[in-house]
């Protein structure tokens, strides 16, 4: 049994093994890469990944990433090609396969059923001198010399470099596509994710109460309106602009040094100036304010009228924290 010392040796070998793997990946990008991503990009049908075994994992995941940054992909399982699957490939559409190999009997199969209909084939192999590399328009080259695994039998530095290529391709084609973080939220509206990119602070504030008083509204009024509208807060409004906030702390701090505060008003103990952020500004930049004040409530603006308050509990609810 090894030790925990043994362990932790073994564990960053692996990792450093197939750092230096992808690393390497870079001196294989050449022209023929460049190529393989104006081809996808010009093209007026989808991706169709295939791949058998641990590749078609990867496969799996680069569709997804391929979906969520603007280009249209499916998975097609090599084993399933040859069993009906191969009528999900349409006339436009380009064909990306994995093997490490490129040798693999049902690579071997299905290579000449996708180029008899024309479709045009991208291989991402580590060996380009394969069957699946001879046969392909485009070969993106995923070779790793030895894989994670003692034994070099184990699909891991092999599966790793064929994601990092995948990624590459990816992030190739949104750059190309011009995609940015406003079509990203389209693809993912759900989630914490989608919401940092989607969701504004208007969203937010708009369901809550107004809370609001006048400079001349007495101590006692403004913490009925703190109270009422449970927000912790009230902003100080004069032509509905915003000149002041008072919160629970400043009563606290009030009433820590005054024993009459009677003839107090709300100016006489608000905080001029308060932060605010306008309504249609992102949820998360009213985070990004809140923990730069270390503060639990930011007061909306829209068009330089009072528009409400935004809490730092309604971020925490909604998922942006």
């Amino acid at each position: 049994m090894k030790d925990k010392q043994s362990i932790i040796n073994i564990a960053k070998q692996t990792i450093d093994m197939q750092s230096q793997a992808i690393s390497n990946l870079s001196s294989l990008v050449t022209d023929e890469f460049a190529s393989a991503v104006d081809l996808i990009y010009n093209s007026k049908g989808r991706v169709i990944i295939t791949g058998i075994g641990k590749s078609a994992i990867i496969g799996n995941k680069i569709v997804a990433t391929l979906n969520s940054t603007g280009t249209p992909a499916v998975f097609m399982h090599a084993a399933d090609a040859i069993h009906g699957d191969l009528g999900l490939i349409l006339e436009d559409d380009v064909v990306i396969c994995l093997s490490k190999s490129g040798n693999t009997p049902e690579i071997k199969v299905i290579v000449p059923l996708i180029k008899r209909v024309k479709n045009k084939l991208i291989a991402i192999t580590g060996n380009k001198d394969s069957f699946l590399g001879q046969h392909a328009d485009f070969v993106l080259n995923a070779y790793v010399e030895k894989e994670a695994c003692p034994n070099n039998l184990a699909p891991t530095t092999s599966t790793t470099a064929q994601l990092v290529v995948g990624d590459a391709l990816a992030i190739c084609l949104l750059e190309l596509r011009g995609f940015t973080s406003n079509d990203f939220a389209k693809y993912h509206p759900g989630g914490a994710l989608g919401k940092k990119l989607y969701l504004t602070v208007n969203d937010i504030s708009s369901v809550n109460e107004k809370p609001k008083v006048e400079p001349t509204t007495s101590i006692k009024n403004v913490i009925i309106e703190i109270t009422e509208k449970m927000l912790g807060v009230t902003a100080v409004v004069e032509n509905n602009k915003i000149i002041g906030i008072i919160t629970d702390g400043d009563l606290r701090r009030m009433l820590s040094k005054v024993d009459d505060f009677s003839n107090l008003t709300a100016k006489d103990i608000m905080s001029a100036n308060p932060k605010r952020i306008e309504a249609k500004a992102m949820a998360i930049e009213a985070l990004e304010v809140m923990e730069g004040y270390e503060i639990s409530q930011l007061l909306v603006e829209d068009e330089g009228l009072y528009a409400g308050v935004v809490h730092l509990h309604d971020l925490i609810k909604e998922g942006i924290i």
